[in-house]
């Protein structure tokens, strides 16, 4: 955690906290469930917030930084639907080769078994 002293033009300064952003996930878990309602309503049916996350750690937030709250929850609703699109095209894309994996590791196993 850090705490970075900010100046708000008003009575001086004002402190700010920054997490790693894993540590702010169980606080920002209504904006990943708006941003999956809003991918949903974009016609993307299986979006959930735990594919939301995880879109965000790959595409966005590499390498887990730190980042404040405001920064974290304008991340996820500055979310475009190409980004997603482009980590579920990725995924689908890597799901698709374990599936080959395991059929041709099966496929062998059978014939080595005969």
């Amino acid at each position: 955690m850090t705490v970075v002293p900010i100046y708000n033009g008003i009575g001086g300064d004002k402190m700010e906290i920054k997490h790693k952003v894993d540590e702010w996930k169980q606080t920002i878990i209504p904006a990943l469930q708006s941003k999956a309602e809003e991918l949903e309503m974009l016609g993307y049916s299986q979006a959930t917030s735990d594919d939301v996350w995880r879109c965000l750690k790959e595409k966005v937030w590499k390498g887990d930084p730190e980042k404040q709250l405001y920064e974290v929850v304008q991340d996820i609703f500055h979310l475009g639907s190409n980004i997603y699109l482009s980590y579920l095209t990725m995924s689908s894309y890597q799901n698709e080769d374990l599936l080959a994996s395991i059929a041709a590791l099966t496929e062998n196993n059978v014939v080595e078994d005969e």
